[in-house]
């Protein structure tokens, strides 16, 4: 297994913290990630059910056999145990002690944060980054990544990507949304969830969803909810901080992994991705995604939103670096026209001086730099890392 980009600020929070916790999908890497960063440290799995049930029964005994702390792993299954962590912690008052992974968010989060409040610091991780990724393979083609995802068991052992989310959403995805939620009718669930792939960065329309799939909104909402809890989508807000023009208020959904949605929407190969009506909101999605996981690796706030009025003047990401605001056009064309600018230029006069550069990230060849714009490839001209430093 590779070094992730995340292991750095991984050792530092745990160096500063007696407790790091973190959240991240089920097969994103965060066994293996504390394994490898914490090779000396005693490691037990929650999932394990002689595990669960001897911290259940006798928790002060389990932790007691932990005197140097240790890798708690799938914490999920027994948050009780957190309120235990706290007296210990205080009472050792030494960083680095305990090392959690969880990967339900919602109310695991709620209790890490009540529990352990100023005594952890929470990291979140995701599938490989672009590179991450190079690792395994120098030149990657984005339509070939979108197809192929980033989960790191798909690249360790070079795996099919439609046998392995097949797995994954019968051994992951739907296991968990079941634990979560009383779910009645599972095939309504999976086709809900295909609809969602098709609605990818797209503002989703509840009401909308809800006479496809034959449920009422409230229950469109509350699978939304379960999929982000579980890690699965995310939402990308939109931003309206000191913007004097009418803007829209209601999110865009995207996908955790990519080739996920590919999978949903029937997608095989490369080629198929080229010809889909969805290409643009699949590659959109592949980059707002990586830009989001570098913040996530480097401890940076996501601080990710996209910018669209009601005349329909939009763009398709925006990232607020303290005062500044970056706007990113998103393109799955191979030529580069003039127009991909309309969007960033329009919100520069509506930001005025908080926005002085702006990126175009298309599937062209050229790199080109436009009143103030950089025109380029992240997977030709030195991947997103560079200008995101």
């Amino acid at each position: 297994m590779i070094k992730r980009d995340i292991t750095t600020e991984l050792i530092e929070a745990a160096g500063e913290y007696p407790v790091v916790t973190i959240f991240g999908p089920r097969q994103s890497g965060k066994t293996t990630l504390v394994q490898m960063t914490f090779p000396e440290k005693m490691y037990y799995s929650l999932e394990d059910p002689d595990v669960c049930m001897a911290a259940e029964t006798d928790p002060r005994g389990f932790l007691a056999g932990l005197p140097e702390g240790g890798v708690l792993d799938e914490i999920q299954r027994l948050p009780e145990l957190l309120s235990y962590l706290q007296g210990i912690v205080d009472r050792e008052k030494k960083a680095g002690m305990f090392i959690l992974t969880g990967s339900h968010q919602p109310e695991l989060h709620q209790s890490v944060t009540q529990s352990l409040a100023g005594r952890t610091a929470v990291l979140t991780l995701l599938p490989f980054s672009l590179s991450e990724l190079k690792n395994y393979k120098k030149n990657w083609e984005p339509f070939e990544l979108i197809v192929k995802g980033a989960y790191p068991r798909l690249h360790e052992k070079n795996l099919k990507p439609a046998r392995f989310f097949n797995g994954y959403m019968q051994t992951y995805i739907e296991r968990d949304v079941r634990a979560l939620i009383n779910l009645k009718d599972l095939r309504s669930f999976q086709q809900f969830f295909s609809l969602l792939a098709g609605r990818i960065g797209q503002i989703v329309n509840y009401t909308s969803l809800s006479n496809d799939v034959g449920v009422s909104a409230t229950t469109i909402k509350n699978w939304i909810s379960v999929l982000k809890a579980s890690f699965v989508v995310f939402e990308l807000p939109p931003f309206f901080e000191n913007i004097r023009k009418r803007v829209v208020k209601s999110p865009k959904i995207y996908f955790n992994d990519v080739g996920l949605a590919a999978y949903l929407l029937g997608i095989e190969t490369s080629e198929q991705v080229s010809r889909d009506p969805l290409r643009g909101g699949l590659y959109e999605n592949l980059f707002v995604l990586e830009i989001l996981k570098h913040r996530l690796n480097y401890g940076k706030r996501p601080e990710l939103y996209f910018y669209r009025d009601t005349h329909g003047n939009e763009v398709d990401l925006i990232i607020k670096a303290a005062r500044n605001l970056i706007p990113f056009e998103i393109k799955s064309a191979v030529t580069f026209t003039p127009d991909f600018l309309k969007g960033i230029e329009r919100f520069r006069k509506i930001a005025g001086d908080r926005c002085s550069k702006g990126y175009v990230l298309y599937n062209g060849h050229e790199q080109y730099t436009l009143k103030g714009t950089q025109v380029f490839n992240p997977f030709v001209h030195g991947g997103l890392e560079v200008y995101l430093l």
